[in-house]
């Protein structure tokens, strides 16, 4: 159970303004309603914060270059008092990409969550993504990062800790059993997720049972 009240969550972050939130998705999917980055896009207008969830190009055959664009795009159009990305999976790579090119609007962020980025060889293993893999480990990241990722996810089997978390200094929260963290998993509404966009300091829990 949840030990933060949304509502009050909520109410003290639109007394400082209106936070602007831009959702990072991954490959082969195409905005589902029943995923819990949907239900989060939802639940961030309804508390009256700004969402951008785009749709990035050829979901299912994407081009790194393409995304990066349409990732300069968006975060140029970011406004707000704090400015917050949460990526998952092909999404949390498109954004250690940009970090590592140092793309412009990217050290304008505020805080990032990264959740179950896809080891290094397994995209390369997978020819419609294998672009995206991430060889550069030597750069900094341009803001506050976390990193979430379930301990048996099959598109991370070296661990999040090892690919990503312990090589850039991210802080990790490795969750049991949360796989891949997507719908088959049972990630459709993630409460802890909506806390943390809204407190940065909120713990980042597996949904509940």
């Amino acid at each position: 159970m949840s030990t933060y009240d949304t509502d009050d969550l909520a109410s003290d972050a639109l007394a400082s303004g209106p936070r602007s939130f831009l959702i990072l998705h991954g490959w082969q999917n195409h905005r589902p309603e029943g995923h819990w980055q949907h239900w989060l896009a939802g639940r961030l207008g309804e508390l009256g914060q700004h969402v951008v969830y785009p749709q990035l190009p050829d979901a299912d055959d994407p081009d790194l270059e393409v995304w990066l664009a349409e990732l300069a795009r968006h975060l140029d159009a970011l406004r707000g008092s704090e400015r917050v990305v949460v990526a998952h999976s092909l999404g949390a790579v498109l954004w250690l990409q940009a970090a590592a090119r140092g793309l412009p609007g990217a050290a304008g962020v505020d805080r990032v969550l990264l959740v179950a980025p896809p080891s290094a060889s397994v995209l390369a293993g997978l020819p419609e993504i294998a672009g995206f893999t991430l060889t550069e480990k030597g750069f900094t990241l341009p803001g506050p990062t976390r990193l979430v990722a379930g301990d048996d996810d099959p598109y991370c089997p070296e661990g999040a800790d090892a690919a990503y978390g312990d090589p850039l200094g991210i802080p990790a929260r490795i969750l049991p059993g949360a796989g891949h963290l997507g719908m088959d998993a049972g990630y459709g509404p993630w409460p802890a997720v909506l806390e943390w966009c809204l407190d940065g300091t909120a713990p980042l829990t597996a949904r509940a049972s």
